[in-house]
């Protein structure tokens, strides 16, 4: 019975030694209870909204504040022209713009009904028809007060249209977010648990002291990757095209090159953690806790980012996910050209930078 009791005692013991064991059994859970409690949510906050106000009267003006007063809508801005719609949604900010149609106190007063026109960014379905739902329960509270008021019957019609996705396809948000989780899984992963695999074995002194350069050693174990990662997005598009009817709205060549760049970033990735790791074991349980995990819950895959705590979203410009995913459905869902994610793009390559960067400090002093 002695033994039995110090054998727990030391097997505690190992536990409480080992940083890594405390981290997965008291860290993890708590960091995904955080995660859960906080993104996943059916409410929306902070909505960037536009106003086309073609009648400009008091009742408009009444409407329009009432849907901003509340705590789910931003005015970000107020058009004076309709051919502006289309340019603003492309922009990505303004998920919702709003529109009244002339003389709309009139048509209220004298004719007892007036409309609106909704128009939302349906590129993330769920979001959209949660936009729409809260800005029709607005406007049928003001219209309910207002008949308190008045004594008189008057209706407000909202016609809702959704934008880039008119049938509410969920698979037009899942085509982008698991072609994204895909590519960084399999190119990181894949790529760390070979040059780990090497280490583990004892093989890379061999390779180094071959007359391969280290350079040409690494590019000979990332290329079959490179080919692989893309064989699965040109995959992952025409499934989602011709199984799934996902549109390609912009240009092919563009999605491509857009594609390949992400893929070298989650390359440059899967080679900073094959510095770091000494086993495979090692490497894979980097890979999946440190990408898989933020991709489905940071990226804006499935919950919306705005909806996060600020931290949260400042973590989430940290995934390269998140980038990827505004990259896709700029160029499939809205047919937008280079002048629209560049920004996107320069976030993308620069974490490439980063990662090489690191990758190469790492390698040396482990040859040191």
């Amino acid at each position: 019975m002695k033994r039995f009791i110090g054998f727990v005692k030391k097997e505690f013991l190992h536990i409480f030694r080992d940083v890594r064991t405390m981290l997965i059994l008291f860290g993890m859970p708590v960091a995904q209870i955080l995660l859960f409690g906080y993104i996943v949510t059916n409410e929306l906050k902070d909505i960037r909204i536009a106003i086309y106000d073609q009648s400009k009267d008091h009742v408009t003006r009444e409407i329009t504040d009432k849907i901003c007063s509340s705590r789910f809508f931003i005015l970000d801005r107020t058009l004076s022209n309709i051919n502006d719609v289309e340019s603003i949604f492309k922009e990505g900010n303004v998920k919702e713009v709003i529109i009244f149609e002339p003389d709309f106190a009139k048509k209220l007063e004298k004719e007892g009904t007036a409309g609106i026109q909704i128009l939302a960014d349906a590129s993330d379905a769920n979001t959209a028809n949660l936009i729409v739902q809260y800005t029709s329960a607005i406007i049928r509270i003001y219209i309910f007060q207002k008949m308190r008021m008045d004594k008189t019957p008057m209706q407000i019609i909202p016609e809702a249209r959704m934008m880039y996705n008119e049938e509410m396809k969920g698979v037009y948000m899942f085509v982008p977010g698991i072609m994204a989780m895909i590519l960084v899984l399999i190119s990181a992963m894949m790529t760390s648990i070979s040059i780990a695999r090497e280490k583990e074995l004892g093989t890379m002194e061999i390779l180094l002291a071959s007359p391969l350069k280290p350079i040409q050693i690494v590019l000979g174990k990332v290329t079959p990757y490179v080919v692989l990662s893309f064989i699965n997005a040109v995959s992952i598009i025409l499934l989602g095209n011709f199984v799934f009817h996902v549109p390609v709205a912009g240009s092919v060549v563009l999605l491509m090159a857009e594609s390949i760049l992400y893929i070298f970033l989650a390359l440059s990735i899967g080679l900073w953690i094959s510095t770091i790791a000494k086993t495979q074991q090692m490497a894979m349980f980097i890979s999946l806790f440190s990408l898989m995990l933020p991709t489905i819950l940071l990226s804006g895959f499935i919950f919306p980012i705005d909806n996060m705590p600020d931290i949260l979203q400042w973590f989430s410009a940290l995934m390269p996910p998140r980038w990827f995913i505004i990259i896709i459905k700029s160029i499939m869902l809205k047919g937008n050209g280079f002048i629209y994610i560049w920004k996107e793009t320069l976030i993308l390559f620069l974490m490439i930078l980063f990662f090489i960067g690191l990758s190469i400090k790492n390698f040396k002093i482990r040859l040191e």
